[in-house]
């Protein structure tokens, strides 16, 4: 049995860090870290603003580790490449425990976060 965890964090004061240049590199360094640090990230993607992960607990880790060390680290790793110049995670994120039937559903949540972003900031409709 696997502990599955959505979670959420966004850039410090909402800043809009994340773009067509630096997403993708930034997310798949997250990915990468992870692995190399046996935390197993299914599920990856975000939005100019935050980032939304589905996550796979193992028995001996704990959620308020695993945060610190995916956002710390890349926080850091950001910083350091110049992606971003004096780039900040926000210090709060989000976690909720997902049932094994709800995974397929939460992974496609994530992979759409442009469209479900846009929709929650047009109260549901999209143009």
């Amino acid at each position: 049995m696997r502990n599955w965890l959505h979670c959420v964090w966004g850039t410090k004061s909402r800043a809009s860090f994340l773009n067509e240049e630096n997403k993708s590199k930034i997310l798949e360094h997250i990915r990468t870290n992870a692995k190399s640090k046996n935390i197993y990230i299914y599920s990856i993607n975000g939005c100019r603003d935050h980032v939304h992960c589905l996550i796979s607990l193992l028995p001996d880790q704990n959620i308020a580790k695993i945060m610190q060390m995916i956002k710390g680290e890349s926080s850091f790793w950001i910083n350091k490449t110049g992606l971003c110049s004096n780039f900040e995670w926000a210090d709060e994120y989000f976690a909720v425990s997902i049932s094994e039937s709800q995974i397929e559903r939460v992974k496609n949540y994530i992979k759409n976060q442009e469209i479900q972003s846009q929709k929650e900031k047009l109260g549901g409709r999209v143009p």
